[in-house]
């Protein structure tokens, strides 16, 4: 029996925070990290940078260094076999000036160790200061791999001067997330609301004046006076998230009395929990970019409202574009839309069924470009 070879990679993101969507996207690498290491013959050693370390090995089983400590960064990075940068949105200013730094610096440092650098499915930008062009394009332009997971970020990077052909073009790795063994689909949690139809909803807060979330309440309410239904809130990100679905709630007036229930799922940041939650819906309408990829992944009809281009990309992939977004909403049109998937279910997942199997197996290639990478280099 040949013992396979021993690949230790860092993996450089946004986790570690408790988000459920960046924890989901960490879940999906290592998913998929091991199973296509295990088809080239490789064993892939992971060591997450992650704000909470001692958090991040409990919940996933490897190791961890605090991504803030640089020296025990460099150390991590001296010790492994390369470096992947990514997923999701980490080469942005939107949040402020350091984000692109930070994530650029530690590419910049394994580079600087002559490790090989993987750019993983990261969607790219808003880059508002020009200053950061030549820096993306330089570091990029030395990695051994960059997929980013929409056109919109290959052109963005195209913008800068970095040659289209370098950079492939894939799903948000949260596509190949598996459901946890042993799930059970039948039925829902909350048996008081056992008959009626599950309308998975989530959202945060974006909108100062939060107009999209009170639109969105008319709407539902809307809703339940033509049909009752079981609306469960989905919360992503913890605490802003809960609290985002309580002001919706409490602005649903009248909802119960005609015979629909309101729940919100348990805290959780794990996504495979979550995604649990999202497969027992009937349809989806989401703010958060992972509630409609959760709700792709498992075949449910979806709507998105838009609070950031990443949401019009991700959708425009299944056909399709937002009911709204944070700055107009109709009450009228999400409670139609929403009432439409419930009716017409079986005929959105036909039409999705290919788009979804082709994004599935899309959403993989990152990690059997890396497994290939190292099978070759023996």
């Amino acid at each position: 029996m040949v013992t396979p070879s021993v690949k230790r990679l860092v993996i450089s993101g946004y986790y570690g925070f408790r988000n459920s969507g960046d924890e989901a996207v960490l879940k999906s690498i290592l998913t998929a990290l091991e199973e296509e290491g295990a088809r080239a013959g490789i064993r892939i050693e992971p060591v997450v940078l992650s704000i909470d370390p001692e958090w991040t090995t409990s919940m996933y089983g490897v190791k961890s260094v605090h991504r803030m400590k640089l020296g025990e960064v460099r150390r991590a990075l001296k010790d492994s076999d390369g470096l992947i940068s990514g997923g999701g949105s980490l080469l942005q200013d939107a949040t402020g000036m350091t984000t692109i730094p930070y994530y650029l610096g530690i590419i910049k440092i394994a580079q600087w160790l002559r490790k090989p650098t993987f750019i993983y499915a990261q969607g790219i930008g808003p880059v508002n200061h020009g200053i950061f062009h030549p820096f993306i394009k330089g570091i990029f332009r030395k990695c051994s791999y960059v997929s980013v997971r929409d056109n919109e970020s290959a052109q963005l990077l195209g913008t800068m001067g970095l040659s289209r052909d370098k950079v492939e073009v894939v799903p948000d790795p949260v596509m190949g997330l598996p459901l946890p063994e042993g799930i059970s689909l039948a039925g829902h949690p909350d048996q008081s609301a056992k008959d009626l139809p599950i309308i998975g909803i989530s959202v945060r807060y974006w909108n100062a004046e939060r107009k999209e979330l009170t639109q969105l309440a008319a709407g539902l309410a809307a809703l339940a006076s033509l049909m009752p239904v079981h609306f469960r809130f989905l919360p992503f990100h913890l605490p802003g998230d809960d609290e985002a679905s309580r002001f919706v709630i409490d602005r649903m007036e009248g909802v119960t009395a005609k015979g629909s229930v309101i729940s919100v799922a348990p805290e959780t940041v794990n996504p495979q929990e979550m995604l649990a939650e999202v497969s027992r819906c009937q349809a989806l309408i989401g703010m958060r970019l992972h509630s409609l990829i959760y709700a792709a992944s498992q075949q449910v009809p979806l709507l998105g409202i838009s609070y950031d281009p990443k949401i019009d990309h991700f959708l425009a992939r299944l056909g399709s574009v937002p009911v709204g977004t944070s700055e107009q909403l109709d009450p009228q049109i999400v409670a139609s839309e929403l009432r439409g998937l419930l009716l017409e279910g079986a005929s959105w997942r036909s039409r999705n069924a290919s788009r979804i199997d082709t994004l599935k197996q899309e959403a993989r290639r990152p990690a059997e470009r890396i497994a290939e990478f190292y099978r070759n280099r023996g």
